[in-house]
């Protein structure tokens, strides 16, 4: 192939952000090759054509989960078609292990391909760093046993897949919580296509399918550290609080979320920006982009919530460009891969002049605020643009259509997702208003269910 450089991105049965993604690459001059695996049945006829559209090389498996065999055929397919990999990428938590595999294949430094399911196993996870003196939570097996002495000595917990994507499964213990409601939402897991190989840490033929831990519940308000690592150096480029967040039966619901946080001082961010060090430190996370969810409380500090070694989802990666006023997560992650496999240095001081300094206060100017819109289960009849907003939004996406009908579920289905953007010395007086009415920002209409 002529000018054959190019990235590898890994997509979970045809999607995982793969425009997005790939219009980060091309905007390089880099060719865009996809591995994905197979689509759902209703995305058969026309994803494979629109992933073609997207890149200069895709391949489809035959199954709805990707492989190592997958990863390392396709890579050596390229190889011999004259293809000059540069770096693999993707967003798809449950592919973390690949792209790292794929990554030190080719070379580039990455996470070690055994840290990732390290990471994903969120019990182990939370008593490392309860020993480690960073978290005062500790988690232990969920089990019938388990459960019953939680439920009963008077505490408060949390319970939650071991491995887990999507806030599925994800929801404070109550007297009330039984056996099978566990039984069910592990059945449901199985039964989902997109979802049910995320559950389990290692994605072995052996694993036992989706199992639960129970950890002492982390008191406070919630945060996100977006967090590129180049070269055992953490820099956070953006801290998002969680100014809206809704705890279900089944799931846990992040429904807004402004940067820079608003209740936070600035030696209060120094502290998170300290602990997190520590946290990566600890985990021997020397390379790589986390979103790393965490809890504040005003008494007890920093505590951990869990540790994703990606970009975080929903529009994370848009705000993070609209408060840096160029680059949004996605393009600095990818451009950390490209510098380690370039061995340039420059990038780091980029990155550094983007990031958090130590004292707690960001170089931006600019706020954010975004807000997510889940759908209810039901038929949706209409789905649009809502009515009048004191500001106007620079990215609005509506996800559903008329006709699509929407299960009942233990994970968040979104809806769609709307992101504003401001001056930071004008947001406190912005957004009281803006939070009110960005809950109109999107309107859907269910058909009526007739007996």
């Amino acid at each position: 192939m002529e000018n054959a450089r190019g990235v590898l991105l890994l997509s979970h049965v045809g999607f995982s952000f793969l425009e997005d993604l790939a219009r980060t690459v091309t905007a390089r001059g880099l060719k865009v090759y996809v591995l994905s695996s197979l689509p759902e049945p209703q995305h058969q006829g026309s994803r494979p054509g629109a992933l073609a559209d997207l890149a200069d090389d895709v391949r489809v498996t035959g199954e709805h989960v990707l492989t190592p065999h997958d990863v390392e055929e396709h890579l050596d397919r390229l190889r011999a078609a004259g293809a000059d990999v540069a770096c693999c990428l993707t967003v798809w938590e449950g592919y973390r292990h690949l792209m790292a595999l794929a990554n030190a294949r080719l070379g580039v430094p990455d996470l070690d391909e055994k840290q990732v399911p390290e990471l994903r196993d969120k019990l182990a996870l939370r008593n490392r760093l309860a020993d480690a003196g960073l978290s005062r939570s500790r988690a232990a097996a969920l089990t019938p046993e388990t459960l019953a002495a939680r439920r009963s000595d008077g505490g408060r917990h949390f319970v939650k897949p071991v491995s887990g994507i999507a806030s599925f499964g994800t929801f404070p213990l109550t007297p009330d919580t039984t056996w099978a409601d566990l039984e069910r939402i592990a059945a449901e897991a199985a039964s989902d296509t997109v979802y049910a190989s995320a559950f389990t840490a290692h994605q072995d033929p052996g694993d036992r399918g989706m199992e639960f831990l129970v950890e002492d519940y982390v008191p406070g308000r919630e945060f996100s550290f977006e967090v590129i690592v180049v070269d055992d150096e953490p820099h956070v480029v953006a801290v998002h609080e969680k100014c809206e967040v809704t705890e279900t039966a089944g799931t846990v619901l992040e429904n807004a979320c402004v940067s820079p946080p608003t209740s936070l001082s600035p030696e209060e961010t120094a502290a998170g920006l300290r602990w997190v060090s520590n946290v990566l430190f600890v985990l021997g996370l020397r390379w790589g982009c986390f979103h790393v969810e965490a809890r504040h409380d005003a008494l007890s500090g920093w505590d951990l919530i869990e540790v994703n070694p990606r970009v975080g989802g929903s529009l994370i990666s848009p705000s993070v460009a609209a408060l840096t006023g160029g680059p949004g997560l996605l393009d600095l992650w990818l451009d950390a891969l490209l510098t380690a496999a370039d061995g340039q240095a420059a990038f780091a001081e980029t990155l550094k002049g983007l990031s958090y300094a130590s004292d707690g206060t960001t170089p931006s100017g600019n706020a954010t605020f975004f807000r997510v819109f889940f759908a209810d289960p039901g038929t949706i009849r209409a789905a649009g643009p809502g009515g009048e907003l004191p500001l106007q939004p620079v990215l609005s996406q509506i996800l559903l259509k008329p006709g699509d009908v929407v299960e009942s579920s233990s994970r968040e289905v979104f809806l769609g997702q709307v992101l504003w953007s401001m001056d930071r010395a004008d947001r406190d007086a912005i957004l009281p208003g803006l939070l009110t009415a960005s809950e109109r920002a999107i309107e859907i209409v269910y058909e009526t269910e007739h007996a």
